[in-house]
């Protein structure tokens, strides 16, 4: 007879049946199945319905429960009964509770279920926007960019802006270093938006999630990483500046989810790249650390460009070293997102929340390598157009410098 307990036990002539949990968020790694002789268990293939027929359907919940996100869906494809398991929305909560610790609170969570549940909310949010369809290098539709449009194709039709309002938007936010969750932030609406609404849609959009957060609550707790959480030890920041060793561990451990909500919609998108894609050493001081995030994001039939840069950027600042007898301690200082165009300019708040709209709906992919070449396609067409640009303004100097040559010597020649 069947017994429950942990592992199961089954009939003499099975095996026990064991299932290794999900506890790697950063690779994704699938749970694992162990099968017996009688009973092959697996998320790609589909079990018999004899072989189910002797198991009940709190077993299979407790070994869905179990899974991680990607191993549960695969498994809601085994077999009518997983099928009919998979679709519980406590499943998906608990999956997403541990991938994104924000959808743990009571607010999110209502939120959540008002846009289409957690199954919805995960199928949206794990993945990664991918966009490939950035244009080509072509430095005359660039440089015509400000001569050929009006201010009203600029900044669109008003009636599209009063559709995209800034309420409608919410920000999820979690930050994990080595799988421990050291930040998670909501932002309801965008700062600075409702009250003064012609002076956002003019000024360049900028969300300072950290600061904003921590300024409407008076006991917000710093955020802050330290030896004990695996950093390693600094003696002092002329070794760092050699080594890097610290700025290694940070940009390798740090992963970061920046999910957006439309509540009007009701469509959700992570616009992080999950991991670092770059950052910068001792920036602005020699106790900082700039790590850059973000995505590529469609703005085809918004601007000329067709495609924009999201920009997350988190500032570390170190705090204490092993120097002054205090173990090594970095501080949280900035955690921002903005919008920038071809060129490197900031989008104003009137585009930004177009962009933002679509970009709820564009195309993703569980495949990080997808996402990575989607930002280095991009970044290859900004650095093409900045050094045409630059070697364009230097024709134009030697031009004017040359004019400037042939009038004095113009001028010589009747003075003389």
């Amino acid at each position: 007879m069947l017994e429950l307990g942990w592992p199961w036990k089954l009939e003499p002539s099975q095996k026990w049946i064991k299932i290794s949990p999900f506890t790697d968020h950063d690779q994704y790694s699938a749970s694992k199945l162990l099968f017996s002789d009688d009973l092959r268990i697996m998320a790609t293939s589909v079990t018999s319905a004899e072989s189910t027929g002797s198991l009940s359907s709190d077993l299979f919940y407790d070994i869905l429960r179990r899974l991680d996100g990607a191993t549960l869906a695969s498994a809601a494809c085994a077999c009518e009964a997983f099928c009919s398991i998979s679709k519980e929305e406590k499943l998906w909560e608990n999956v997403c509770s541990s991938m994104w610790p924000s959808t743990n609170r009571d607010d999110v969570k209502g939120l959540i279920s008002s846009i289409g549940g957690f199954k919805k909310f995960y199928a949206d949010c794990f993945p990664l926007i991918v966009n490939k369809e950035v244009p080509e290098f072509q430095w005359n539709e660039y440089l015509e960019y400000s001569e050929e449009l009006t201010e009203a194709e600029y900044y669109g039709d008003m009636d599209d802006f009063e559709i995209v309002a800034p309420s409608d938007f919410v920000s999820i936010v979690d930050v994990r270093y080595k799988d421990k969750t050291i930040c998670s932030k909501v932002l309801w609406g965008i700062p600075n938006a409702n009250g003064f609404p012609h002076w956002f849609y003019s000024c360049p959009f900028r969300i300072d999630l950290f600061t904003y957060t921590t300024r409407d609550d008076e006991h917000a707790e710093e955020v802050t990483l330290s030896v004990s959480d695996g950093l390693p030890p600094i003696t002092s920041m002329e070794k760092e500046r050699k080594d890097g060793k610290l700025w290694q561990e940070l940009r390798d451990g740090i992963r970061l989810s920046w999910i957006v909500v439309n509540t009007k919609i009701k469509q959700a998108a992570n616009l992080s790249s999950w991991s670092s894609l770059g950052g910068q050493r001792h920036w602005p001081t020699d106790k900082d650390f700039l790590l850059r995030f973000g995505s590529v994001l469609p703005a085809k039939d918004i601007l000329p460009c067709q495609a924009v840069e999201c920009i997350v950027l988190m500032k570390f600042r170190v705090i204490y070293s092993e120097a002054g007898g205090i173990p090594t301690t970095l501080k949280l200082t900035e955690l921002s997102m903005q919008l920038g165009d071809m060129e490197g300019a900031h989008l104003n708040g009137r585009n930004s929340l177009l962009v933002l709209k679509d970009a709820l709906s564009s195309k993703r992919s569980k495949n990080y390598n997808e996402t990575l070449e989607s930002c280095q396609l991009y970044s290859k067409v900004q650095s093409e157009l900045r050094e045409e640009k630059m070697r364009n303004e230097s024709r134009l100097d030697r031009l004017y410098i040359l004019g400037g040559i042939m009038t004095c010597i113009t001028v010589c020649f009747y003075l003389w």
